[in-house]
């Protein structure tokens, strides 16, 4: 038999080209692969942030260069002021404290891109902080606001107290804001804020402008901060209160539209909200500007207003007593309405 011939393999040869083929599709693919890579970085380093440990002191606490007392001090944290925790060291912790600056806000209650003042990284010694994991943490920092708020209601109180007790409540919020008390705190550190801030617009000379829009409002962000995140809840409900005091004229000026126009406010404010705290006092505030307006409009020579002034001031009153009976304001009432009966002034110099 003839023999079969043998199959030799073929071979076949890739001979690279003398110019390569660009790949045109490497540069976006890399530029996309390191994209990717900064933004996995990005929200690493983010959610490791948000996973360090946050506190706050209930003490004053000076801030060393280094875990020694010996060594160069860099600042002094007041209470309620935010740590960020980097690092532990025997009885000290490395921090991140957040102080602010004298002329903004601290920054608990930075509402928007405002500036939040400075940061300084130091030692403290492990005491006086209160963390998220504290047991009974929420209790430990209201209470250490009440302490400071009472401080700073006395004569040669502590400086800056109040400013630690507006500190100390918001913490309480910002670190357990489901607690039973978070509601309550929020309030009383805008209260507090509330008060700072209305003492300052009444002393400037703009204060006395008859209209409201003629002066400084004092700034309502955070009692609607309140009303926004506890509604239907008292706290919600005496916020609202106070938001009236950006409503009311500065100086009546022997007017009759301020009085007539803040009596408005007033009693609509306690259709709103009849359970408010706060409704007593302002039921009382209407029948009082009722009350003014039985003399303003006899200077204005409008007897017929004077006389239906009298009859909803003594309605207002006789309302308060019977419906707020245990509240303080219902004796101030009482003695409203003695005196409007009885045809005295209740308002200007006049006299009998």
């Amino acid at each position: 038999m003839p023999s079969q011939p043998h199959c030799i393999p073929r071979i076949s040869l890739y001979v690279l080209p003398s110019k390569p083929e660009t790949n045109t599709a490497v540069k976006p693919i890399t530029k996309l692969l390191l994209l990717t890579l900064l933004i996995v970085l990005i929200v690493l380093g983010n959610s490791l942030l948000l996973a360090a440990d946050r506190g706050t002191l209930v003490r004053e606490a000076v801030i060393y260069v280094s875990p020694d007392t010996a060594s160069s001090k860099l600042g002094q944290a007041e209470r309620g002021r935010e740590l960020i925790l980097l690092d532990k060291s025997h009885n000290w912790l490395h921090v991140e404290a957040l102080l602010g600056l004298a002329q903004t806000p601290d920054p608990a209650f930075v509402l928007d891109d405002e500036d939040q003042g400075k940061t300084i990284s130091g030692w403290v010694l492990d005491s006086g902080v209160v963390w998220a994991s504290t047991p009974n943490g929420d209790r430990i920092l209201f209470g250490a606001a009440v302490d400071s708020e009472d401080e700073a209601s006395r004569r040669h109180g502590r400086r800056g107290a109040a400013q630690d007790a507006l500190r100390l409540y918001h913490r309480v919020y910002d670190m357990f804001p489901s607690a039973p008390l978070a509601g309550e705190a929020l309030y009383r550190a805008a209260d507090i804020k509330w008060q700072i801030d209305k003492s300052d617009v009444q002393s400037r000379p703009s204060a006395r402008e008859k209209e409201s829009y003629l002066r400084a409002g004092i700034d309502d962000r955070f009692m609607k901060q309140v009303m926004k995140k506890f509604p239907d809840t008292k706290w919600a409900q005496l916020a609202a209160f106070h938001l009236l005091d950006n409503k009311l004229c500065g100086d009546w000026q022997g007017s009759s539209k301020c009085p007539d126009k803040e009596a408005d406010i007033y009693e609509k404010y306690v259709k709103e909200h009849p359970e408010s705290p706060a409704a007593p006092e302002a039921l009382y505030n209407a029948a009082s500007r009722r009350a003014a307006l039985i003399e303003i409009y006899k200077t204005e020579e409008q007897a017929k207003k004077s006389d239906q002034a009298k009859d909803l001031a003594i309605s207002l009153a006789q309302q308060l007593v019977s419906k707020y009976p245990q509240s303080d304001w219902s004796s101030r009432a009482q003695t409203l309405l003695f005196l409007v009966q009885q045809g005295v002034p209740t308002y200007g110099n006049a006299m009998q």
